[in-house]
């Protein structure tokens, strides 16, 4: 669940598809050579190619608005699914402080990840730890006792390599492309811990993994980003 509490900004100026507000949360980077912000952040007004993926809101609607006004800017609770994780070191520069250290991509419930999409950038950048009062609340994380590199074995001694939920590769490289629960703990990080291997084997005792791609189905209510072979 994301969300934004909607905050008093003054609209700076007003063009055919954006309002542009007075951001309040951010400052400009002063380092030389950066990227000259303004202090201006552009609002896609409704009906626009880009208010479908923009998810700051301004109340009353942008396009009521004028320059010189006052209005609200945040986001209402929308429901997103993370489509992708970025860290980088040195923090990115954006003409902004602070500079991330941090980015997710995320889409609306109901969106779907789609690569050949017409729009440059489908996803939505959220910069967590930025200074803008962002709420995050973790709803669903599947396959939340796997890491990115564990290997595992299935019910049918089939060994897999975990790459994220939708993503399985199978040492044989055979089909089904998807592991039939029970899981064992093969290795994580080249080794083989009790206490994870018991959790994962507790976590799979029940369940499947059809199950636990209806879950997350059912509160993104779009398809996964590497949709699974049946």
């Amino acid at each position: 669940m994301l969300e934004c509490p909607f905050t008093p900004v003054t609209v700076t100026a007003i063009s055919r598809f954006h309002v542009s507000v007075r951001w309040p949360w951010a400052q400009p980077d002063p380092a030389p050579g950066n990227i000259d912000w303004n202090g201006d952040f552009a609002i896609p007004t409704p009906g626009s190619r880009e208010a479908q993926r923009l998810y700051y809101r301004t109340e009353p609607a942008a396009d009521r608005l004028r320059a010189g006004d006052t209005c609200l800017v945040g986001i209402p609770p929308t429901v997103v699914h993370v489509v992708a994780t970025h860290h980088f070191d040195p923090p990115l520069i954006t003409g902004m402080l602070p500079r991330p250290a941090t980015l997710l991509e995320v889409l609306p419930q109901g969106e779907s990840h789609t690569p050949e999409s017409e729009f440059e950038e489908q996803e939505f950048a959220i910069d967590p730890a930025d200074g803008e009062p962002i709420r995050l609340e973790l709803l669903l994380r599947p396959y939340a006792f796997l890491a990115v590199g564990d290997e595992v074995a299935d019910r049918r001694g089939r060994a897999w390599r975990f790459e994220g939920p939708w993503a399985w590769s199978p040492f044989d490289h055979d089909r089904p492309r998807t592991p039939t629960w029970p899981l064992t703990l093969l290795a994580r990080d080249g080794e083989s811990p009790p206490e994870q291997t018991a959790a994962v084997a507790r976590a799979t005792a029940t369940g499947s993994h059809a199950q636990e791609l209806r879950r997350w189905t059912e509160l993104t209510k779009a398809e996964p980003t590497s949709p699974p072979d049946d």
